[in-house]
């Protein structure tokens, strides 16, 4: 049972920070079974991790004045129901409201169940196993959505989280009432001093750090599945190499045992040089995607679970700390999505005069007959209007076209030649997205070594200090 219990809330803290992104494959089915725009869907992402952000901390100073068991299997139970009611939304208004009311249970879940499980395994245990579990949720979110949007529905997304948390909430009524390390819950609440104010530094990487990812667990899957055309379940495996080699990162770090500033520096490289690799692929190949995942993924590993132990590290109260990780790192995601999509929208709308050029010339030269190639031109331009802002799928030109046997093999051809001028195009519209992503990853970087530098500062002997006189 002691087992089971702590199994059960670490599952929770990772379905509540899945949320953050296991919608990103659902979307386009989103889009089309409730009838809504792109920017409407785009905020079923959006509100989630904006909500999220904004309570985590209002939701930790909570916990000072409240039992932790009862505010964890409350946030547990809000977030079980909100996530049935996800499922069962008829539009996309009351989709955009449950989910900002899920976010609202998940952050007294995130808070309350830190508390538990350090009651349940002990400081070191607990903390890392509430760190372990984010990461690993925040990474594995997108691979889960996609399997399932693909098996099931978008809504079994949702479904599949309300049995775990239902039985989450009499675990966390089961663990014994943890005696504050903070001082008496039902005490006066009294404002931390100096040394245990938030770490502005570590914060601000993870903010940089998360919009950089969001290229990554958002833009990618985007590309995957709107651009390049792959099915949500094999984008899922794909992007499976994020928490994979997220994963691999723990163990290979306390293998070489690097300075924690090295550590997360060399994370936030990694991602950034993970972002590039993807904006420059060779071709629209999904074998061109693995190495750069992997790179991101092993950041992702080195870099947020580190950032969060130190902004935590010897710090009170434990659970206002968390939540300033919280904070940061969803706020970085909505940051991130503010600043990438309208880049990648502005990039599409750009590629669209070329690559309709390009098509022109493709059509023009093909080997078909005159009527052919005018049939063709007249339905592929219906398309392109059709389809205007988004990426075109252009299939439904060739199928009404009508010709003669002998010319199959051409028309077959030149729809695969279409397909890979458009695949190009895609590609090229998200490159500066991705190079932007990279930049932020570089900025979360110079953080790391701003930090360090003040920190030596801060802690270098003064002449007092060693005994000299002035």
């Amino acid at each position: 049972m002691h087992r089971l219990v702590g199994l059960l809330l670490t599952v929770t803290v990772g379905l509540v920070l899945a949320d953050s992104a296991i919608v990103t494959l659902a979307l386009p089915e989103m889009l089309q079974e409730l009838d809504a725009s792109v920017a409407q869907v785009a905020w079923v992402l959006i509100s989630y991790n904006l909500v999220l952000g904004a309570l985590a901390v209002p939701a930790a100073l909570r916990r000072v004045r409240a039992h932790p068991r009862a505010l964890a299997a409350i946030g547990i139970a809000v977030f079980a129901g909100a996530s049935a009611w996800c499922a069962a939304a008829p539009t996309i208004e009351v989709l955009i409201a449950a989910r900002c009311v899920q976010a609202l249970g998940g952050a007294f879940a995130l808070v309350g169940a830190l508390e538990l499980l350090v009651a349940r395994m002990g400081e070191r245990r607990g903390v890392a196993a509430w760190v372990t579990a984010g990461v690993v949720g925040t990474a594995a979110g997108p691979v889960a959505g996609g399997l399932l949007t693909e098996a099931i529905s978008w809504q079994a997304i949702f479904i599949a989280q309300v049995p775990f948390a239902a039985l989450a909430v009499p675990a966390a009524l089961l663990v014994r009432e943890p005696v504050p390390a903070d001082g008496p819950a039902d005490g006066p609440v009294e404002e931390p001093d100096v040394a245990h104010r938030p770490v502005v530094g570590h914060n601000v990487t993870l903010g940089l750090l998360s919009a950089a990812l969001t290229a990554a667990l958002f833009l990618l899957v985007l590309l995957l599945v709107e651009g390049w055309r792959h099915s949500p379940a094999l984008a899922a495996l794909t992007v499976s190499v994020i928490p994979v080699a997220a994963l691999v990162a723990r163990p290979l770090a306390r293998w070489l045992q690097p300075p924690p500033d090295v550590e997360v520096a060399a994370g936030c490289l990694l991602v950034a040089g993970g972002l590039v690799g993807l904006a420059l692929p060779p071709s629209a190949d999904l074998i061109w995607t693995v190495a750069p995942q992997a790179l991101i993924g092993l950041g992702l590993g080195l870099s947020v679970d580190q950032l969060t132990y130190r902004a935590m590290e010897g710090r009170r109260p434990r659970a206002r700390h968390a939540a300033w990780t919280i904070s940061s790192r969803h706020l970085g995601v909505v940051v991130g999505l503010a600043i990438l999509t309208p880049v990648f929208t502005a990039d599409l709308l750009d590629a669209e005069e070329p690559a309709t050029e390009a098509i022109a010339s493709l059509v023009i030269d093909a080997p078909l007959q005159p009527d052919d190639k005018i049939a063709l031109a007249r339905a592929l331009g219906a398309e392109l209007t059709g389809q205007r802002g988004q990426v075109p799928e252009l299939s439904g030109a060739f199928a009404s076209l009508d010709v003669a046997p002998e010319d199959r093999a051409a028309v077959d051809d030149l729809e695969g030649d279409l397909d890979d001028q458009l695949d190009r195009a895609v590609s090229l519209a998200f490159r500066d997205s991705y190079l932007v992503g990279a930049g932020l990853a570089l900025a979360a970087m110079v953080t790391v070594g701003a930090g360090a530098v003040v920190r030596t500062a801060r802690d270098r002997p003064r002449p007092a200090d060693l005994g000299v006189a002035r």
